[in-house]
């Protein structure tokens, strides 16, 4: 049996595509259709059933699969057992969300360069519901954003967790006390990308507290949030670490005596199924990455894989 054909076949049924299977294993559509074809002839069933919903496999297909990922499994180890795993070739493809970006990526990219120098690392930055989404559609390995991802073939592991605060710009309008919640909000605030996870968070805590018509603005990208705080323009809702530099300087300052916003998850989502191990060696080596760079003890093993399979 031809091992590319089970190959092509696995991620068909985890793609559900066979145009996103060809960009993934570097092919045509009629090369995949092919495989598809000539493993549905050697086993004399038919794997999956096409329509204008996409790709679903059949009964026979589901059967099939179980062994399939076994023996890509076995395949995987078989190479890993007699070539050095820290000579692994290929692609690496990383989607990260703007505040990953401008903290502890850079760090990240070193340590995967020193341990897998062979590997070609291509960084996307986004927000966390593209990234999810091109996660699902097999354009991204890993993405490093916000969100647990309820799907049954994606793994989700928290990696650290941020505390979000009241942040303007020192000597500014802005910069005066607080009495409550409600009255901060009834100034400008300006924090993540519309429906993102900070976002809702931050509008659900100002719903509770009774804030009438908050005016909030969205910015996708943290460091034009920061410029936006820095500049008087608006309260910040955003995590100290993002801005270490600017509160150390003292051009930024945490407002005080008012309640804080939800901390701020970092997750790490990847597929789950053969042939994942580095994958998720590298999901180890962020976490590491990312408490080093904030500080933050390692969470045990309940903790940091809160979704292990969601579904």
């Amino acid at each position: 049996m031809n091992i590319k054909f089970l190959e092509t076949f696995v991620w068909i049924a985890r793609l559900k595509s066979f145009r996103l299977t060809a960009e993934k294993l570097f092919t045509t559509q009629a090369s995949v259709s092919s495989r598809v074809a000539a493993l549905e002839q050697e086993l004399g069933a038919r794997l999956f059933v096409r329509d204008s919903k996409g790709v679903e496999l059949t009964g026979e297909g589901r059967r099939v699969l179980e062994y399939a990922e076994h023996m890509m499994d076995t395949l995987h180890h078989l190479k890993a057992a007699i070539k050095d795993p820290h000579q692994a070739r290929g692609r690496l493809r990383i989607g990260a969300m703007d505040t990953v970006i401008h903290t502890w990526l850079s760090p990240l990219v070193t340590r995967l360069t020193q341990c897998y120098p062979e590997v070609e690392i291509e960084i996307t930055a986004d927000t966390a519901r593209n990234l999810c989404e091109q996660l699902e559609k097999g354009y991204q390995d890993i993405v490093l954003q916000t969100d647990m991802m309820r799907l049954d073939s994606v793994r989700n592991r928290l990696l650290d967790r941020y505390p979000v605060h009241w942040l303007v710009a020192s000597g500014s309008a802005l910069d005066r006390p607080y009495s409550s919640l409600a009255q901060l909000s009834g100034e400008r605030i300006v924090t993540f990308s519309r429906n993102s996870r900070p976002h809702q968070d931050l509008l659900n805590l100002l719903h509770l507290s009774e804030a009438l018509a908050p005016r909030i603005n969205c910015v996708n990208s943290a460091s034009a949030i920061t410029r936006l705080v820095r500049d008087g323009f608006a309260i910040g809702a955003l995590p100290p670490t993002l801005v270490r530099s600017e509160l150390a300087s003292g051009v930024l300052k945490a407002v005080e005596h008012v309640p804080l916003p939800p901390p701020m998850d970092i997750v790490a989502s990847w597929r789950t199924g053969s042939g994942m191990a580095l994958i998720e060696e590298v999901v180890d080596i962020a976490q590491e990455v990312a408490l080093q760079y904030s500080g933050h003890a390692p969470m045990d093993g309940v903790t940091r894989e809160i979704a292990s399979l969601v579904g």
